[in-house]
């Protein structure tokens, strides 16, 4: 059980039955004196990807799902599945690419820390590292002398993924992206 001010991000809880992750949270606290905290927050049904707004006020219980955290290999794509084998068992599983459709912008061999969540002994969720650090395939050369500029430019990622770096960036360098926002954090090291 989790009480509703502990629902953030990445938390999975049990709605209507079926495991759900919390996208976003927001407090909202009442106007008047002794006005309660209301938490509304977006969460994503795992099962049948369906978007829900729901609303708890501060103190109540929300249920946990029984989800286990195992850590897995991506292995190859073939058109529409991504498959993947599990680091404990060894099985190998498929997700539909609709299903993991952020995810796969993400997706490269070798990735360290790529976890599935299992619910009821079936994989129906990936879980990503904070950062990936991802090699930029093509992108516009850098402009000499623009180092202190905070210009932008797109860059093509090597799982295709197109995210805005600075202009001085250039093609064959590794960066670091986040895979909550997508965004660029910075040159990866090595």
């Amino acid at each position: 059980m989790y009480a509703s001010n502990e629902l953030k991000k990445g938390v999975v809880i049990e709605l209507d039955g079926a495991p759900c992750i919390v996208e976003n949270t927001q407090a909202a606290s009442g106007g008047a004196r002794g006005g309660t905290t209301t938490y509304h927050v977006r969460v994503r049904n795992l099962k049948t990807g369906q978007r829900l707004e729901k609303s708890w006020r501060a103190g109540e219980m929300v249920p946990s799902a029984d989800v286990e955290r195992r850590p897995v290999q991506f292995l190859y794509d073939e058109p529409g599945m991504s498959h993947f084998m599990d680091g404990e068992s060894f099985e190998q599983f498929a997700f539909r690419h609709e299903d993991i459709e952020w995810e796969r912008k993400f997706l490269k061999e070798g990735l360290e820390e790529l976890r599935a969540l299992f619910y009821n002994g079936q994989a129906i969720a990936l879980e990503l590292p904070a950062t990936v650090a991802l090699e930029i395939t093509e992108t516009m050369p850098a402009v000499k002398g623009n180092s202190a500029t905070s210009r932008s430019k797109p860059a093509t990622l090597e799982t295709g993924y197109v995210v805005q770096v600075p202009e001085n960036v250039e093609q064959g360098l590794r960066v670091n992206v986040d895979t909550r926002t997508g965004e660029y954090l910075g040159r990866a090291k090595g």
